[in-house]
């Protein structure tokens, strides 16, 4: 009998993981429980209340962020009832808990003012969402801006990705909303203290998913340009602590990206970093002695100078490696020092 009783307990144990498991395959990193396929797809261009029935004086359900996703279950003149993904804080994947979490706020139904709803089967919608979310996108680099204008810009990029995948504006919308993601991510995590450590591999990873996504999706193009040029957070070095081995790492992996990605709108500036780095090289060998290898990068700097004023004359990054060549041969300190 007690061997039974353990045998149907494990069954049940197993049962429960598996049903957890398959709860947590459901969730949408963003948006939290799947919705209701009850109706059209829609989205909220600016912040809506949500009302228990048709009247802006009745008892409000919820508020709706810009970018949420919803279902329209039925329209009642200027009102429509919808049901809602409400505010739910953006997360990796990798965080989710493994049994899952009972604090995902569950999608709400209830009545909005039909003027802010855009239906995914808007023609033209794909121009509005870039248009809308492109605005909050500014906004939240203006200090008087609304707080979650980064995340409502992310959330409408994404509601253009999902209601017209075949958009001329997909790839910029998908470029956009991983950018704001990745960062969100890069300044939590330049919060911690590994966020100082020397090398990359002890501090935290940005989750590269949607990054490499546009890669494999759209190769070629200007916004995986763009992604790859992010990607290079997780390589560089936390700190230099005097070693010009990580420098010296870096300007590579800026001068690789520049090679492998000839017509990034990021080439001239990812040259620049470069620079930068061989002359922080530089100093770092003369302050050790080392004259030969400070005479090495120093080389390097005046070459890349050279092919920055050839291919890119009016860029400011070749005007800053010219005087970052002026500097190094008047020994005028780079690194180390603000000033003499």
């Amino acid at each position: 009998m007690q061997l039974l009783r353990s045998l149907l307990l494990l069954v049940f144990a197993v049962s429960s993981l598996a049903s957890a498991a398959q709860k947590i395959s459901t969730q949408h990193s963003d948006e939290g429980p799947p919705l209701p396929n009850a109706g059209p797809l829609a989205t909220v261009l600016v912040r809506t209340p949500l009302y228990v029935y048709a009247d802006a004086h009745a008892e409000r359900v919820a508020q709706v962020q810009a970018g949420r996703e919803m279902v329209v279950a039925e329209t009642n003149g200027p009102w429509m009832r919808v049901f809602a993904n409400t505010d739910a804080p953006t997360e990796n994947r990798s965080d989710a808990p493994m049994l899952g979490d009972n604090n995902r706020p569950v999608p709400v139904t209830g009545w909005m003012a039909a003027k802010n709803v855009l239906l995914a089967s808007t023609s033209g919608g794909d121009e509005i969402l870039m248009g809308q979310a492109a605005m909050l996108e500014a906004l939240a680099a203006d200090a008087r801006g609304p707080r979650d204008a980064g995340q409502s810009a992310r959330l409408l990029y994404l509601r253009l990705l999902e209601f017209y995948p075949h958009s001329e504006l997909a790839a910029e919308a998908a470029w956009r909303a991983a950018d704001i993601r990745w960062q969100f991510d890069k300044a939590d995590i330049q919060q911690l203290p590994s966020a100082r450590e020397k090398d990359a591999y002890l501090r935290e990873q940005i989750d590269e998913t949607e990054m490499r996504r546009i890669l494999h999706t759209w190769p070629g193009t200007r916004q995986a340009d763009l992604a790859a040029w992010d990607l290079l957070d997780n390589k560089i070095c936390g700190s230099w602590q005097g070693d010009p081995r990580c420098p010296s790492k870096e300007a590579a992996l800026y001068e690789a990206y520049a090679t492998a990605h000839p017509k990034s709108p990021r080439v001239a500036e990812a040259l620049y970093e470069a620079a930068y780095r061989m002359a922080v090289v530089h100093d770092m060998e003369v302050a050790a002695g080392e004259d030969k290898r400070a005479a090495d990068a120093l080389r390097e700097v005046e070459g890349i100078r050279d092919f920055l004023g050839k291919n890119h004359p009016h860029s400011d990054y070749g005007a800053r490696t010219a005087a970052l060549v002026y500097a190094l041969q008047h020994g005028i300190a780079i690194y180390g020092s603000d000033s003499e």
